[in-house]
């Protein structure tokens, strides 16, 4: 008898009931409404579902994170190997390569001035950057965290650990992920604030075809400008040249294949869950975390006003050949982004079609974002 009680003692006294904390029960429940916003609403699933399922994870059973240094019998939790990728700098490149090889570069080669919208986009990030300079933060950890604003999770994740800001990792990776995923909800009332129904009607001439060479230099070139401006932007450059090279070429189809589907998907898992993972309560229920959340709102929101108002001058100075609404598209946030500019262009005039225009802008965000990157990396002498 004294045999079963003990049994069953050391059952219950191992269940999480007995360890788990007020702290870790709110960052269950944000788990839970983060797998709500992703399956009953479709807000990015692909990303919100392995990240929310980390955060659970993490809040039930710590020691899935565990650092095989702080063990008894030195192995570690299985998401903190996971997590060893993204602090080595793997997965976000590989995500990249993904990214290039699903993506037509077409629209921006044929409009280059989306080159423009990009850049000004980017004007969020400075402008989180010097805000969070003025909170209180350091200056590593304010570029980390401004790059929230290119709504860019992979650069994000990269910059953060590039910085040595691991601490604040998990606050800056949600806070970008689930503002990607919130772009169709932020990203129209800055749009319709700052244009008049006029402006949202224009419509934009169809653009000019782009040949297969075209396609197949711009990777190539824009590999070794960006490259040897900035060397530190090539893990993050190189890989998204890399995979759009795979789709332009035309004589890697596997390779392709590969980097746009089952390698693509892998990676969002493992990232997703071991980004998630770092959400513990200790780790995650700070007044810093409301700091970050609140910093991205600023760079995203900033970010969209720029690229739209950089819009604005474009369609006074070509006589209003521009629709300011492919501005928005700037952040990174790709497809997304220039899906919300069609939808919100459609609004106003249902049978306008500004989605190709969009990606324009759209794909030199990605590339815009990147270059911030390795702007700060410079600038703090990170290699």
């Amino acid at each position: 008898m004294a045999y079963l009680t003990n049994t069953f003692s050391n059952l219950i006294h191992q269940s999480a009931f007995f360890s788990i904390t007020f702290g870790n029960l709110i960052m269950i429940a944000v788990a839970l409404l983060f797998l709500y916003l992703a399956i009953a609403r479709g807000f990015e699933p692909l990303l919100l579902v392995p990240i929310a399922f980390g955060m659970l994870l993490v809040n039930i059973y710590p020691d899935i994170m565990l650092d095989p240094a702080k063990s008894a019998d030195g192995s570690g939790g299985l998401l903190h190997y996971f997590y060893q990728l993204d602090e080595w700098g793997i997965l976000p490149p590989l995500i990249f390569m993904g990214v290039g090889a699903m993506t037509d570069f077409g629209p921006l080669i044929a409009n280059p001035m989306s080159f423009l919208l990009g850049a000004a986009a980017q004007f969020g990030i400075y402008a989180a950057y010097l805000l969070a300079v003025l909170l209180g933060f350091n200056g590593k950890a304010a570029a980390a965290i401004s790059i929230i604003g290119g709504a860019d999770g992979p650069t994000s994740i990269f910059l953060a650990n590039k910085m040595g800001q691991s601490e604040y990792l998990g606050a800056i990776a949600v806070a970008a992920y689930s503002y990607m995923s919130l772009v169709p909800i932020i990203q129209p009332p800055i749009m319709r604030l700052l244009t008049t129904e006029k402006e949202r009607k224009v419509r934009m001439a169809q653009l000019r075809p782009v040949s297969k060479l075209e396609k197949i230099l711009f990777p190539i070139v824009v590999t070794v400008i960006v490259s040897l401006l900035l060397p530190t932007t090539a893990p993050l450059i190189g890989m998204l040249m890399l995979g759009n090279l795979f789709r332009e070429s035309g004589v890697v189809r596997q390779l392709t294949d590969t980097a746009s589907n089952a390698l693509m998907y892998i990676v969002v898992i493992l990232l997703g869950t071991s980004v998630g993972a770092t959400t513990s309560a200790e780790a995650f229920l700070k007044a810093d975390t409301l700091k970050i959340v609140f910093l991205g709102l600023v760079a995203f929101a900033f970010g969209t006003a720029a690229g739209v108002l950089l819009g604005k001058l474009m369609c006074k100075l070509t006589g209003g050949k521009v629709n300011p609404l492919i501005g928005s598209a700037g952040v990174s946030a790709v497809p997304m982004s220039a899906r919300v500019s069609q939808k919100v262009g459609a609004e106003a005039d249902p049978t306008n079609f500004l989605l190709m225009h969009a990606m324009g802008p759209n794909v030199a965000g990605v590339i815009g974002t990147a270059v911030a990157a390795g702007t700060f990396m410079a600038i703090f002498g990170v290699k």
